[in-house]
């Protein structure tokens, strides 16, 4: 039986999302953010990341030139109320276990610095002094490297435990450190290198070359042979160059030396270059043109560097960034439309049978349909589902089929390219994609077209689909929840739904019951939305009367919770000194008459309730409404009624 949250879970799932968001906010910001920009960026990301995990210290060390053979604290932030920061440099021994096992296990993590191993008695001794009771570090790491330093963050008034999913997210932070201190320090050397020597960088990851424009000459160092994949020959020009030169690539060499032997001012690249064995390197190449002393050019000088690494790096970063990005705004959305329900709330009988369905297929990878009329909570099954998982670390993404044109819904689920049509200005993460390792809760799977339905089956079948307007197939591993209030075996009789796509989905089907075949869970909702509305409004109300509540237990409610959130909403609205004013039965006349085809659903509805879904015979439903058993038939097929037994076998 799954059990309600506790308010405790449920402000520790908010804590979650909370740092989770911060956590993308802070991996895009660094994408982008310029060298001279990176340090301040990293203290303000370890002050944000304190003050949300209720921290008081957060350090960062590096080893620098300067200072060989020790550590030198280049990063802090430290709770204002603590006591003046330690001296800003400690040797290698200060604390060798923890650094120790922080560069032999990728972290180091403390709850309790005080039952620290006996061989750790240095660090404990340390641990003591700086007043730090529970620890979590990791090196800084880039690209497979040696560490070039750690970031740690420290509890100073007591011990704290970190779980698993806290300690990923911290190792993603100081990976992001890490690339953007390297990406510093790179920019800085380039710098300081073209401040000394103009243009050319006196390194052995530098080449230098010059270029006279009349004959296509090229002198070049050894370095640049080998940056750019080449045999050193003499004779060399710019057509062996350019052969080198990735295809895509070589007129904007072309018109980048055209550029720098007009103007005089230095002139930059980026451009590829193919490799004998058809690898691509990535060529960073600046020069400027040097003149005779009377304003004639001579040549064009210049040094070339590769950057393969880098633009490695650049493009995983915004690979990540774009990921992030989009759980960033997925989440603000999910924010946005989400707390209407917090919980599942009941305990009657044919709710415990959805529980326990719950229950058998969360664990398993299985497709799920679920069914039911509308507001019967189906996405808050789905949910259920997805948080007893074994995927409940990642979103669970949800796309919703009934409120986009089928020519957006396509866009949702699988992206788009860049120009892939008419105002597609930047290239777009689909559903599928950001939901990979995780749940894709497709709502209201009924209302897609046919022509969404077949790409949708290939997706479901084989994991696999491509972006609007790209050749690239790109492969997921989702787990898809759907779910509608249709009848979707009806709708593949009438040609409006795929035969195949519906046996896909109808793996393990759930059928939510309407909250008329669950009276019984009535008044522990009403508690719920009572003291929700009431702490949102600022208002204290008393419970219904037990006659209110009957009547309520009585109504066929079909709008289902829904409906029945919304009536106590107003109820609490026009409360007034304290008494709950649900004006019974005005209030729910109205809602129930909103309609013709509302008033006929619950009509024949209420028939086959009396009659025990019986329909032909002397106690059957058509007898009694005066209609002719085809003639009903049908209109249970029009107002999407099952039959007895297709409940039967939506609930098996």
């Amino acid at each position: 039986m799954v059990v309600p949250l506790r308010p405790d879970l449920q402000i520790e799932l908010q804590e979650r999302l909370r740092f989770e968001t911060l956590v993308a906010d802070i991996s895009a910001r660094f994408v982008n953010v310029p060298a001279d920009q990176v340090d301040g960026e990293i203290e303000d990301a370890q002050r944000r990341i304190c003050e949300c995990l209720n921290i008081e210290h957060s350090s960062l060390w590096q080893v620098t030139p300067e200072s060989p053979g020790a550590l030198v604290l280049t990063h802090l932030y430290r709770d204002a109320g603590l006591p003046p920061a330690p001296d800003r440099m400690f040797g290698p021994d200060s604390f060798p276990w923890t650094q120790e096992q922080g560069m032999a296990n990728g972290m180091i993590c403390v709850p309790d610095t005080s039952k620290l191993p006996p061989e750790a008695a240095i660090d404990r001794e340390n641990c003591l002094k700086y007043s730090i009771k529970a620890t979590i570090g990791f090196p800084l790491v880039v690209g497979g490297g040696p560490a070039f330093g750690g970031i740690g963050f420290e509890a100073i008034r007591a011990p704290r435990d970190w779980p698993e999913p806290l300690q990923k997210r911290l190792r993603l932070i100081a990976q992001v450190f890490a690339n953007a201190l390297e990406r510093k320090n790179a920019e800085k050397k380039l710098r300081e290198s073209e401040a000394r020597l103009s243009l050319a960088a006196a390194s052995a990851d530098a080449g230098l070359w010059t270029l006279d424009p009349d004959t296509s000459q090229i002198w070049a160092t050894d370095k640049t042979f080998e940056v750019l994949g080449l045999t050193p020959v003499d004779g060399f020009d710019l057509e062996q160059v350019l052969a080198a030169v990735h295809p895509e690539d070589r007129e904007t060499i072309l018109r980048v030396i055209r550029d720098a032997m007009q103007s005089g001012n230095e002139a930059s690249a980026d451009y590829r270059v193919v490799l004998a064995d058809g690898s691509v390197r990535w060529i960073a190449s600046r020069g400027r043109r040097q003149g005779d002393g009377h304003g004639q050019p001579i040549r064009l000088m210049g040094v070339s560097i590769d950057i393969t690494k880098s633009k490695l790096l650049e493009k995983e970063l915004t690979t990540l960034r774009d990921r992030l990005q989009a759980e960033t705004d997925y989440l603000r959305e999910e924010v946005r439309v989400s707390g209407k329900f917090d919980e599942i709330i009941g305990q009657s009988g044919p709710l415990k049978k959805v529980f326990q369905r719950i229950e058998q297929v969360a664990p398993t990878d299985s497709i799920v349909l679920i069914t039911g009329e509308t507001g019967t909570g189906k996405e808050l099954v789905a949910r259920a589902i997805h948080n007893l998982s074994k995927r409940k670390d990642r979103l669970v993404v949800r796309v919703d089929c009934a409120s986009l044109p089928s020519s957006l819904i396509e866009n949702e689920l699988f992206g788009r390219e860049k120009g892939a049509y008419t105002g597609a200005l930047t290239q777009q993460m689909g559903r599928f994609e950001l939901a990979d390792d995780s749940t894709l809760f497709l709502d209201e799977i009924g209302e897609l077209s046919l022509e969404l339905q077949a790409k949708l089956l290939r997706v479901v079948q084989d994991g696999q689909f491509e972006r609007l307007g790209g050749p690239k197939t790109i492969k997921v591993n989702v787990r898809i929840i759907a779910a509608t209030h249709r009848t979707l075996a009806e709708k593949v009789k009438n040609g409006t739904f795929r035969e195949d796509l519906f046996y896909r989905l109808n793996v393990f089907p759930i059928h939510v019951p309407p909250l008329r075949e669950r009276a019984e869970d009535i008044p522990l909702l009403v508690k719920a939305f009572v003291q929700e509305f009431g702490q949102r409004m600022g208002k204290k109300t008393r419970p219904p009367t037990r006659e209110s509540m009957q009547l309520l237990q009585n109504y066929s409610w079909p709008g289902n919770i829904r409906q029945l959130r919304n009536v106590i909403e107003q109820a609490v609205i026009l409360s007034d000194g304290g008494q709950l004013n649900l004006q019974i039965p005005e209030a729910l006349d109205v809602i129930a008459s909103a309609t013709l085809k509302e008033a006929e659903y619950q009509h024949i509805l209420s028939a086959l309730e009396k009659t025990h879904w019986r329909i032909k015979g002397l106690d059957g439903a058509a007898r009694q409404l005066g209609m002719n058993p085809s003639t009903l038939y049908s209109a249970m097929r029009r107002l999407n009624i099952p039959t007895n037994h297709e409940k039967d076998d939506m609930s098996s």
